[in-house]
């Protein structure tokens, strides 16, 4: 294949961001028709049509969402160089780019965000929420600079480096209303004779515990399936049903007498948050810095 400009791509990057020849336009300063012949010469170089167009409306075809994927993932690394190169100057600027679910952020990373900020004040830190699976996601393709996972992580992938943080312990708990469970040793099998309330599959912690059903060949499917944590321990405490969550995030609950651990016969593994970064690119500088907090 014949070298491609540069420039050829950095067009279909600005229309596949907008998906609009106009809008692109505008934001590199060229006219419209411009647009539309370097898009036609990239298609013609790589003897593919990339986008459908009409009078209202511009799509990605498959080669352009394949390509998309790619040119995405290239121009977020040259940003990331950019502002590692600008975040040298003492780190009086710059952005630390973090992605971690809401249960991370509100349990384990806020002390060490209120330390970041009080060290480097002009740093902007801008946080992603999302599932686990999805921050590693984020990382691969270059949209944050590091994520702090509950591991393992579903797609091990040897573009990530992982370190380990602090273990999380899991427990099953439920509310006043099953106290008098709290006295008994329970078979994990007795559990499915009670309302389970879970996180959906795309998380981490879904996968860990129906990774430790299947170990004692038992399959329990929930009552009610969640994506956030608060809320599914609000509905514990109001006698909805049984859940498993970290005990590191029940501190609280379980000081008021909110909720009561249940003691399981089957012990349950304990597991890791970590810290992951691009095993491909530098990380940035204030990154850097938000890392040694983390394992100091």
């Amino acid at each position: 294949m014949n070298n491609i400009n540069f420039e050829l791509y950095k067009v279909f990057y600005y229309v596949a961001g907008k998906l609009s020849f106009s809008a692109a336009a505008n934001s590199l300063y060229i006219s419209q028709s411009a647009v539309s012949q370097s898009i036609k010469q990239l298609e013609e170089q790589l003897g593919s049509k990339l986008f459908f167009r009409n009078t209202k409306q511009v799509k990605l075809t498959k080669s352009g969402e394949l390509l998309f994927s790619h040119v995405e993932q290239a121009f977020n690394f040259l940003k990331t160089g950019e502002r590692s190169i600008a975040e040298l100057q003492a780190l009086q600027l710059g952005e630390l780019k973090i992605g971690a679910s809401d249960t991370i952020c509100k349990y384990f990373l806020l002390p060490y965000l209120k330390q970041f900020h009080q060290l480097y004040p002009k740093i902007k830190i801008n946080i992603t929420n999302r599932p686990s699976p999805v921050c590693a996601e984020l990382l691969r393709k270059g949209l944050v600079d590091i994520s702090i996972i509950n591991l393992p992580n579903a797609r091990p992938d040897k573009d990530l480096t992982i370190s380990r943080l602090q273990a999380v312990h899991d427990v099953f708990i439920a509310g006043p209303k099953y106290s008098h469970l709290q006295q008994q040793v329970l078979e994990l099998r007795q559990l499915s004779g009670y309302p389970l309330l879970m996180l959906e599959r795309n998380s981490t912690t879904r996968l860990f515990f129906d990774q430790y059903l299947q170990q004692h060949n038992l399959r329990i499917t929930p009552e009610i399936e969640l994506d956030s944590v608060d809320i599914m321990i609000e509905l514990v405490k109001i006698g909805l049903g049984i859940s498993f969550i970290a005990r590191e995030y029940l501190q609280k609950e379980l000081a008021d007498n909110e909720v009561v651990l249940l003691n399981v016969n089957e012990p349950i593994p304990s597991r890791y948050l970590g810290v992951v970064t691009h095993a491909s690119l530098p990380v940035p500088v204030a990154a850097q810095k938000f890392m040694e907090l983390l394992v100091q």
